[in-house]
């Protein structure tokens, strides 16, 4: 088997659902994110454990022989023939969103009660509302991202954090880079993942046949991530209507390019209905997308990269809203409430202050924490933590 990067954090969610045949596994995630590699390593972890191979029934529906399935009805007697009332099979299909009638072939299965099902997909309504009208709820999802910074350090065998997060900064974390390529070959292949998503998994899924429109519509929210917008900023900037804003976006969303973050009115203690921040999946594609040389913006791609970062490690996160003053995170997991600023220096004293500021005026006592580029001055300053960026970056396992 090839030399793959094993995300344990991702395969021990999977390994969670082992045996459970009432439930199906669903590994969400943008294209080229590595779903399909963690789908054949839990494949061989099964092989590993004792699991005849016989009781493995595994389908890309991206290779040669999986595209000659295209319906649910052929997919039923690969099924018949594989599959027998003798014992847990375990059933691993990889992008079977390209199987018109997906579902109801996945009902049928998850009725027979001895059938283990993992599957890929690259959409997360297809793979949430559509699959739930047929399957009642009997799913969980488990959301893959492309690398963390930390992933992409031990992958590519860096030995110096700044390179390293300069270069994480550039091109993204998408598994398959390969970071001893020319840049402009990097660039190339990341523009034709956008491409392929936005054909794909945006415009041919969603019946859209205007890629001018979508596209001014990517090239805003790429432009402005970590920037308070709304709709009616984007149909102000883009010249384009209301209800075309709102049906792209939620179509660019469900294929997971961007990522909403609403306003909580901390005062008040509500979601804000109006504004909100969008961060982008990768990096790497929206700097190949938009053509940004590196060095160029340094401040919203590292909140983009800490927003990243805390979804991976299960918050729930908000922009915090208080009077005048804004704190970049309010992350919550398990009952826990936690701030987070992103600064990228705070040398200066006037821009301490001020972030020191949007901590205090919030006058409770729930963990506080700036995230620096700062290598100086860093510890507890009146309860509130300074960290340098890349040390909570790596601290974290794969």
């Amino acid at each position: 088997m090839e030399d793959y990067l094993v995300r344990e954090r991702y395969l021990k969610k999977i390994r969670a659902g082992r045996d459970d045949c009432g439930i199906i596994k669903i590994i969400t995630g943008i294209r080229r994110c590595g779903k399909s590699v963690l789908l054949k390593l839990y494949r061989q972890e099964l092989i590993d454990s004792g699991i005849d191979d016989k009781h493995i029934l595994y389908i890309d529906f991206e290779s040669f022989d999986g595209r000659r399935i295209r319906t649910s009805e052929q997919l039923d007697e690969i099924i018949k023939s594989n599959i027998s009332s003798n014992g847990i099979f375990y059933v691993l299909f990889d992008e079977i969103q390209n199987v018109d009638g997906w579902e109801l072939t996945l009902a049928s299965l998850n009725s027979q009660g001895n059938c283990d099902v993992y599957i890929t997909g690259s959409n997360s309504d297809m793979l949430s509302s559509n699959l739930a009208t047929h399957i009642s709820g009997r799913h969980v999802e488990i959301k893959v991202l492309p690398l963390s910074f930390k992933e992409f350090k031990v992958k590519n065998n860096y030995a110096d954090d700044v390179k390293a997060l300069n270069d994480y900064m550039l091109i993204g974390g998408f598994p398959g880079i390969d970071t001893s390529r020319d840049r402009e070959y990097i660039m190339d292949y990341l523009q034709g993942i956008f491409n392929t998503i936005m054909v794909k998994d945006v415009m041919r899924h969603e019946g859209i046949t205007d890629p001018q429109k979508i596209t001014a519509i990517a090239h805003f929210i790429q432009s402005n991530i970590g920037n308070i917008t709304n709709n009616d900023k984007i149909a102000h900037d883009t010249g384009l209507g209301a209800s075309t804003i709102s049906r792209y976006i939620s179509a660019m969303k469900d294929a997971i390019l961007f990522y909403h973050c609403p306003r909580y009115d901390m005062v008040g203690r509500k979601l804000l209905k109006t504004n909100g921040k969008y961060y982008v999946t990768d990096l790497g594609m929206r700097n190949a997308e938009l053509g940004t040389p590196a060095g160029d913006d340094i401040s919203h791609p590292l909140e983009n990269i800490v927003y990243l970062e805390l979804l991976r490690r299960g918050y729930d996160i908000r922009v915090g809203s208080y009077i005048d003053t804004e704190i970049d995170f309010v992350a919550r997991k398990g009952g826990i409430t936690e701030y987070y600023q992103v600064c990228q220096t705070l040398l200066s004293k006037e821009t301490m202050e001020r972030e020191i500021r949007s901590f205090e005026r919030t006058r409770d006592n729930y963990s506080k924490t700036i995230l620096t580029l700062d290598k100086f001055g860093l510890g507890d300053r009146e309860g509130i933590k300074i960290v340098n960026v890349v040390d909570w970056l790596l601290d974290t396992e794969i």
